[in-house]
């Protein structure tokens, strides 16, 4: 069947069809074609995750070709921002947590293939508009708020991709056709279809259905009831019709994916954060840069509001730039007064892991910087450092699902504002501030009341008694289970 020209058994008109079929024609000009191609996979640690989380990253090439037993789970992804990484870090942490051996399988990393030359081009569209996005508010609200919220909501998207799709397949070769196999992009989940792989799971993130995340022959799984009910229903992905429903067994509603760490010690960490907060302790920000490097002139605004509370002690500040050295050089350059209170921490992952471990019990002063240039360490620091954090400061992406109290900035897409909804409403976290000022009030608002993160931590721990945050565990349940 051409997935491009039946999505869920909606048939797609001649001219959209006709255009992804175009699309599909310009990129093997651009890329060339390497259908024939056969690319011989072997695996070593991961960095970072490696050791900790028991990651096997594939990669082309090498001395031995990969060997998978009945233990193996093969995790698809790519990385387009840093969202995609962590949700895969998610279900790598609860494969390893149940006995599992987790594949790193990155599309994107494989830059000799057509597919990942096509990633990496769309990568960089990606991320150059997320930023146009902060810096132009006209072309946030006349391009990319609706091309996020409505453009790729459109079911004729999606027959787009499955095309393009088409070009991936090829690194797939050496994969057993029936090995478990979750995807964290829909691209991996496409292709990973496409190829004959029949026990794909494609994780779903966010918390807005859009077609740009439909992989039919996969299983689709959901964070959140809404979500799911908007899929079944392929709701407004056509303005022009009513759609055939996605069948039952195609989408299952799973929780939030978290790592097994954090999930495991959501009672302690809690428990550590109301004492903080409760008997008048520096209260602990952790501020997460976005893979896109956006959203600056936030972080700006969040800084000088806590300064004044780091000079007095009453206040900690952690700031993770993943992998963007540029963007902290940008944040010191605008407020030089903070210089005399930063610790960085670059390059030496082992050094933040102990810092991480040290600061839990500890009494940690002043800010803290966090820079790695290698991409495990980069994303995997902020779940470190989440553990000895009180309140994150993050826009309503992925983080949005993760158990601790969150301070909600400004969306970066108009699918993420439904990230801040769900956290608000089950009351970890706040509504989104959606300008600087709005952000730096709710900063104030925490940082002088105590009682704010301590009903945080309650809706967490009522969350996890009824399972919102075990989605990780339940998605690689679902994959092996169906082998």
């Amino acid at each position: 069947m051409d997935r491009s020209k039946f999505i869920f058994k909606n048939e797609i008109s001649d001219s959209v069809y006709k255009k992804a079929i175009r699309k599909k024609a310009k990129y093997l000009r651009k890329f060339g074609d390497d259908s024939d191609t056969v690319y011989r996979l072997s695996s070593k640690p991961a960095s970072a995750i490696g050791k900790a989380l028991g990651v096997q990253n594939i990669v082309i090439g090498g001395a031995e070709s990969c060997k998978f037993d009945d233990r193996s789970v093969v995790i698809g992804n790519i990385r387009m921002g840093f969202g995609h990484y962590r949700i895969s870090m998610a279900i790598a942490s609860a494969a390893h947590a149940m006995g599992y051996v987790p594949y790193w399988f990155d599309l994107h990393s494989f830059t000799q293939t057509t597919g990942g030359k096509i990633i990496a081009e769309q990568n960089r569209m990606y991320s150059l508009a997320s930023r146009l996005s902060q810096q132009i508010p006209l072309f946030n609200k006349l391009v990319w708020e609706p091309l996020n919220s409505e453009g790729f909501r459109k079911l004729s998207y999606n027959a787009g991709d499955q095309k393009t799709a088409e070009l991936m397949t090829s690194v797939f070769r050496e994969l057993p056709r029936d090995i478990p196999y979750i995807a964290t992009h829909v691209w991996p989940a496409q292709a990973a279809v496409h190829a004959g792989l029949h026990n794909v799971v494609n994780a779903i993130p966010d918390n807005w259905p859009m077609a740009l995340h439909l992989a039919e022959g996969s299983i689709h799984t959901v964070q959140t009831p809404s979500s799911y009910l908007g899929y079944r229903a392929l709701r407004g992905m056509d303005k022009k019709r009513q759609l055939k429903p996605m069948p039952k067994d195609s989408v299952v509603y799973t929780g939030h994916y978290i790592d097994h760490e954090l999930v495991s010690n959501i009672g302690a960490d809690c428990a550590m954060r109301t004492d903080r907060a409760c008997s008048g302790k520096a209260k602990r920000w952790l501020m997460s840069v976005g893979g896109a490097g956006a959203q600056k002139e936030i972080f700006v605004t969040v800084i000088r509001q806590l300064m004044p509370y780091i000079k007095k002690g009453r206040a900690v500040l952690f700031v993770n730039v993943g992998d963007h050295i540029n963007v902290w050089k940008e944040l010191c350059a605008e407020i030089p007064g903070m210089k005399p209170f930063v610790t960085e921490h670059f390059n030496d992952f082992a050094e933040t892991s102990e810092f991480a471990e040290s600061a839990y019990e500890g009494s940690p002063k002043g800010i803290h910087a966090f820079c790695h240039g290698d991409i495990f360490a980069a994303v995997y620091s902020t779940n470190l450092l989440m553990r000895c954090s009180d309140v994150l400061i993050t826009k309503p992406s992925e983080l949005a699902f993760y158990p601790i109290p969150k301070l909600m900035i400004k969306r970066v897409g108009g699918h993420e504002a439904w990230g801040a909804i769900r956290a608000a409403e089950i009351g970890d976290g706040t509504y989104e501030c959606s300008t600087p000022a709005e952000t730096a009030a709710m900063l104030r608002l925490i940082q002088n009341n105590g009682d704010i993160i301590a009903r945080m931590c309650d809706s967490i721990i009522t969350a996890d008694k009824v399972g919102i945050y075990n989605g990780a565990y339940n998605v690689v349940k679902l994959a092996v289970g169906r082998k």
